[in-house]
């Protein structure tokens, strides 16, 4: 019926093609989201970790600042001050992250972090006393089993470090997205000076850290140390995943909705499991491919279920 209503009406034909054109951005920016896992594995070592971090960002900070200058300006000192708390939380999720996706798998970081759709619903509920639906707490046990079974792929041991700090990203994802909520500070802030300004106290945290003896490389030792390869992987991480990231999302929403953006976004951990295993040529095993199939039908579930309740 669908197609018979398109086909006699141009005007109806040409919104949903329109729609379309705007998915496909979003579409893109999940594909590198997902991909980004694999190329900070590609670029970085244990000894490494913050300098790429600042490299990263710093990067791409000084575009942000130029292209918002005019509404950084008008940020108000509680604006500021919210938006540098959130920046610390944010550079915490950077460290976690980075440091956990050196010791496991960019598979299983992808699909651990994809945890956040359940963690944040399930966090927001306790906050506001509010029980979640049946429905979404199935879909949140299934993503918990699936990321067991994602993480025992070779045989049932206990979780490998990296899985770990994966975790604890999630969990920090969580928390930001809470305290950006629910922040006075915040609220009425341009997002592009938000972000801007977020991105900051990160780079801050990184660049102090990096000049603690015994914190791994300096960003300069790094930079001379990176080939072509790592080059290319950076400017991967910096332009597209943060920049052209961060620019489609802003676009998208103005042209389409949230809810439709989200869902795009949403298959981020599908895009990271195959770019992980099929560029990656990482082995997961039956146990890790049933917990593949949990985690992406759970979160996916989870959704569904948060949209039907809302």
């Amino acid at each position: 019926m669908e197609t018979s209503v398109a086909v006699a009406s141009p005007t109806l034909h040409a919104a949903p093609r329109r729609a379309w054109l705007a998915d496909l951005p979003v579409l893109a920016v999940a594909v590198v989201w997902g991909g980004s896992y694999l190329a900070a594995k590609g670029i970085t070592t244990a000894h490494t970790v913050i300098a790429v971090l600042v490299l990263r960002f710093a990067l791409v900070l000084p575009v942000l600042v130029v292209a918002g200058w005019a509404r950084l300006r008008a940020l108000t000192p509680a604006q500021l001050r919210g938006a540098g708390l959130l920046g610390l939380v944010l550079g915490g999720i950077f460290l976690l992250e980075t440091y956990g996706v050196v010791h496991t798998s960019a598979t299983n970081a992808g699909l651990i972090i994809s945890l956040t759709m359940i963690f944040t619903p399930l966090a927001d509920a306790a906050v506001k006393r509010r029980a979640p639906s049946a429905g979404f707490l199935g879909a949140a046990a299934l993503s918990v089993l699936g990321v067991v079974l994602l993480t025992q792929g070779a045989g049932f041991t206990a979780p490998g470090l990296g899985d770990l700090l994966i975790l604890g990203a999630a969990l920090a994802r969580t928390l930001h997205v809470l305290l950006m909520a629910r922040s006075e500070g915040v609220r009425g802030a341009d997002p592009l000076s938000l972000t801007t300004v977020q991105l900051g106290g990160a780079v801050l945290v990184f660049a102090l850290l990096a000049a603690v003896p015994g914190t791994g490389a300096t960003p300069w030792a790094a930079a001379a140390d990176f080939g072509p390869a790592q080059w290319a992987g950076l400017a991967f991480l910096s332009v597209f995943c943060t920049l052209f990231a961060f620019f489609v999302q802003m676009w998208a929403v103005r042209r389409t909705s949230p809810s439709r953006v989200g869902l795009l976004l949403g298959t981020e951990p599908l895009w990271a499991a195959a770019a992980g295993i099929v560029v990656g040529g990482e082995h997961l095993g039956p146990l890790g491919y049933a917990g593949v199939v949990l985690v992406l039908f759970g979160t996916a579930w989870g959704r569904r279920a948060l949209t039907s309740a809302s």
